[in-house]
């Protein structure tokens, strides 16, 4: 007689598929704890084991990067850099998108796929052009130049992301609106905005990744390095203490501890911003 044979349970996790994850995780993770372990221990524990977790306990490298490296400026220029550009992707792309999915005008659909062809478009197919273009217009080491350059790298997959958003809310709101009275700027603001906040959220923490994480921008349209990032900074600090492994430790750390909080904590909004997106897209 035979044995009965236990039911298969379809997408029931099995032990093969945790320890592959947990692998996963262990080789993204490490390079980060053994970033923090290096920051946080004395210089004589980094030269002798470099790769010990944790042996000592020291600030020193801290202070050495954020003093003789100057990370504390490069932070507050990173800022400066990331918030506005952000910000201007933010209102253009959802304004953008608005229109792109609510109002008709004539030429929409073409003009929409001009937009999208920006995503085809690499930045260097252009990036010296507009470097001599810059340098004409006096925007060279300018904030507001850079600045400007950072969110047009973002606009067309903004305006496309939030185009998605648009699309799908019931017409009948704006209908009802407008018998009310109210004009094409207050249905945007006051009813269609407060619906797509999860999308406008993904998209500013998407953007200032990406804006935090740009190397190639500053390095081109900044030559006099009054406003250097930490992406710049830490390049330079790289090439001026290439065997001091604890300051450099340090750089690193400042400069990947920001943005990976700010994901931490808004996660969960970025995720739902993602997924209602592509359901709606």
């Amino acid at each position: 007689m035979s044995r009965p044979r236990r039911a298969y349970a379809p997408g029931r996790p099995g032990v093969g598929r945790h320890l592959t994850l947990a692998l996963v995780a262990l080789i993204t993770v490490f390079p980060v704890i053994l970033v923090v372990s290096t920051t946080l221990k004395t210089s004589q524990d980094v030269r002798v084991n470099p790769f010990g977790l944790f042996s000592s306990f020291s600030l020193e490298n801290l202070r050495t990067a954020w003093t003789v490296g100057a990370f504390g400026e490069y932070l507050v220029n990173s800022i400066l850099l990331t918030v506005p550009s952000t910000l201007i992707v933010v209102v253009l792309s959802t304004m953008a998108g608005y229109a792109f999915a609510r109002l008709p005008f004539p030429g929409r659909t073409p003009a929409f796929y001009l937009v999208v062809f920006g995503l085809l478009v690499p930045f260097f197919a252009y990036m010296i052009p507009l470097y001599f273009q810059m340098r004409s217009m006096g925007l060279l080491d300018s904030l507001i130049g850079v600045n400007l350059v950072l969110a047009s790298t973002q606009l067309s997959f903004g305006t496309w992301f939030m185009r998605a958003f648009f699309t799908d809310l019931p017409s009948e709101l704006e209908q009802a609106a407008r018998v009310d009275g109210a004009s094409e700027f207050q249905i945007f603001t006051r009813i269609m905005v407060p619906l797509v906040t999860s999308g406008m959220g993904a998209l500013a923490v998407f953007t200032f990744l990406q804006q935090w994480n740009n190397f190639l921008v500053p390095l081109l349209y900044m030559p006099g390095g009054e406003y250097r990032p930490l992406t710049l900074g830490l390049y330079l600090f790289v090439g001026g203490r290439s065997v001091d492994i604890g300051p450099l430790a340090a750089g690193t750390l400042i400069t990947i501890l920001p943005v990976v909080v700010l994901y931490v904590v808004l996660q969960r909004q970025v995720t739902q911003g993602f997924l209602s997106g592509a359901v709606k897209g």
